[in-house]
């Protein structure tokens, strides 16, 4: 799987997400056992950590003692995506327990977009993108995660499918496409408006309030 960089799970681990962010990062830790797993290592040395008041340096072999005590489930309760929903278990909150019982709006051009509450003042979002169809070309001012729920898209020649993550700056242009063969629905979170290069798309980012 691709997965996002190290900085924002181990910010995740240390609990100093918003509320945004953490629901990107806890349901791709759904997909991915290889990310559940340095999550709880992370969370097991902060736990060593805080069990003695007098800061003292770490042995090579604390990682060792970690994997060696860490059992990782399959697919633990928190991050299942088990049973008769679609999505996982983070997620179903906010949108409940199926995609196609989501109330889409409607972008033009194939993408349509769903917007989720949440307590922070960055952007979360679902954006379903029609197979073929492709989001307008676009950069940032700040950080933008992508979680594929389901379907594929490919973005500057990589391929993204579901559980994977693309993690990318504020020096990023792209315009991510759908496959041709299902709709891609993804989780998005930003933390500042998408920077559009055409026209069309500037004139009505106000009203989509991307």
């Amino acid at each position: 799987l691709h997965c996002p960089h190290d900085d924002i799970l181990l910010s995740y681990t240390a609990g100093g997400l918003g509320e945004s962010w953490s629901l990107a990062i806890a349901s791709h830790l759904a997909f991915c056992p290889k990310c559940r797993e340095a999550v709880a290592i992370g969370e097991e040395i902060g736990g060593i950590l805080l069990q003695d008041s007098n800061p003292y340096p770490l042995s090579d072999s604390i990682m060792d003692f970690s994997l060696d005590e860490i059992v990782i489930e399959s697919e633990p309760e928190g991050y299942s995506r088990s049973g008769k929903s679609d999505l996982p278990t983070p997620l179903r909150d906010y949108v409940g327990d199926h995609l196609d019982k989501i109330k889409w709006q409607a972008l033009g051009s194939g993408v349509s977009q769903y917007k989720i509450k949440t307590s922070d003042n960055d952007q979360a979002r679902l954006l379903k993108i029609r197979a073929g169809k492709s989001v307008p070309e676009h950069g940032h001012s700040g950080r933008e995660i992508t979680l594929v729920l389901s379907g594929s898209y490919i973005d500057n020649g990589v391929r993204y499918g579901a559980g994977d993550v693309s993690d990318f700056a504020e020096d990023i242009t792209h315009q991510p496409v759908a496959g041709i063969e299902d709709d891609c629905i993804c989780l998005i979170v930003t933390d500042s408006a998408l920077k559009f290069t055409g026209i069309v798309p500037k004139l009505f980012q106000p009203f989509a309030s991307i």
